[in-house]
């Protein structure tokens, strides 16, 4: 997103709109655009400001109202998947939330899951994890010095 032009700059071609210049001919002489400083020249009309607005979205996430609900999803069952939040949210209060604005909603709030205890590895591992195990070691086939 590009910056806002300089507050002397619209400042200048409003005093111009006022002076009584055309907004197109006060676009043309300080190399704006038409657009533009019609815009400049509602927002003046309506509010009197002639200070940009501020860029951007504003900061927040549409999940705040729904906080407590997933707060209490959480301490309901401990074991519960984003996916499963997701559906919940989606059936039972109507909002759609992707996964990773869930994933950033509990990341902003420090909420994390940890499985409480180291599982086993699995019994059909890969071979080379079987023969590390057994302290044998790949050896490689790739570039050797001649």
């Amino acid at each position: 997103m590009t910056r806002a032009y300089s507050h002397d700059l619209r400042v200048r071609v409003l005093d111009a709109v006022t002076a009584g210049l055309s907004r197109r001919a006060a676009a043309a002489r300080y190399r704006v655009g038409s657009a533009t400083v019609i815009r400049w020249a509602a927002q003046a009309a309506d509010t009197g400001e002639t200070r940009p607005k501020r860029q951007g979205r504003p900061r927040g996430s549409k999940l705040d109202a729904h906080e407590a609900f997933l707060l209490t999803l959480i301490d309901a069952t401990d074991d519960i998947t984003l996916a499963e939040m997701q559906k919940r949210l989606r059936t039972e209060r109507g909002v759609a939330a992707g996964l990773g604005t869930l994933w950033r909603f509990f990341a902003r709030r420090a909420v994390t899951w940890k499985k409480s205890r180291r599982m086993r590895p699995s019994r059909i591992a890969p071979t080379w994890q079987r023969r590390a195990r057994r302290g044998l070691r790949r050896s490689p086939t790739s570039i050797l010095p001649a």
